[in-house]
């Protein structure tokens, strides 16, 4: 019985990581499709999405199962709930890849983000990527301590937002109410994304150490 459990809880991370890329991907290519005004890609996010729903589904329905079945205890049951948790973040990360091709795709064939946001939009996509990137090696691994990193990479992501809506506030801003919104959204969108692999990687450090990030 035991080695089931165990075997159904490496198939969980298996599905995990797979979602975590997914997200990943997602948002690379929501990117593109802001940036560049691309409409394929931007298409091809909301398919990507739907694939990480799916996994989340699935995610879901085994750890219910093993629930059911196994009645884990202890870091068993623990790990069974991180998982669940973690799945969860993952899930909206890819929702919010989609909220920004869908903001692309309102706009085109317009490129979405004015000449004067573009560079710290991009800056805040490269720092998405990273952060989605460590959150993939931290849940493939279960390394605590490169988890714990991911707050430290969080900060970078909000000096960006904080810079992107300053700029937007300013006396400089001459693209009207409507590119504001949009660009509002975007800063949000891309920095909620950091916070949910954040948050996907803190469920390790409370499987590893049973105690949350901020203890």
């Amino acid at each position: 019985m035991r080695e089931e459990f165990r075997a159904e809880l490496a198939q969980v991370s298996r599905l995990l990581v797979e979602m975590a890329n997914a997200a990943r991907l997602a948002m690379r290519k929501a990117t593109v499709a802001l940036l560049e005004g691309d409409r394929t890609e931007a298409e091809q996010v909301a398919m990507t999405d739907n694939e990480i729903d799916a996994l989340y589904r699935r995610v879901e329905a085994l750890t219910y199962e093993l629930l059911a079945r196994q009645a884990p205890v202890a870091s068993d049951l623990r790990e069974v709930i991180t998982a669940l948790h973690a799945a969860s973040d993952i899930e909206r990360m890819g929702d919010l890849a989609e909220h920004i091709a869908e903001i692309s795709l309102r706009r085109h064939p317009a490129i979405a983000v004015p000449e004067e946001l573009r560079p710290v939009i991009r800056e805040m996509a490269e720092v998405a990527d990273r952060i989605a990137a460590k959150s993939v090696a931290v849940l493939s691994t279960a390394d605590a301590v490169q988890a714990a990193e991911l707050e430290r990479d969080d900060d970078q992501m909000d000096e960006l937002h904080r810079q992107l809506l300053a700029f937007m506030l300013g006396a400089a801003w001459r693209h009207g109410v409507e590119a504001a919104i949009d660009g509002a959204l975007l800063g949000r969108y891309y920095e909620r994304f950091a916070d949910h692999a954040v948050n996907a990687g803190n469920q390790v450090v409370f499987f590893v150490t049973g105690e949350t990030a901020a203890s």
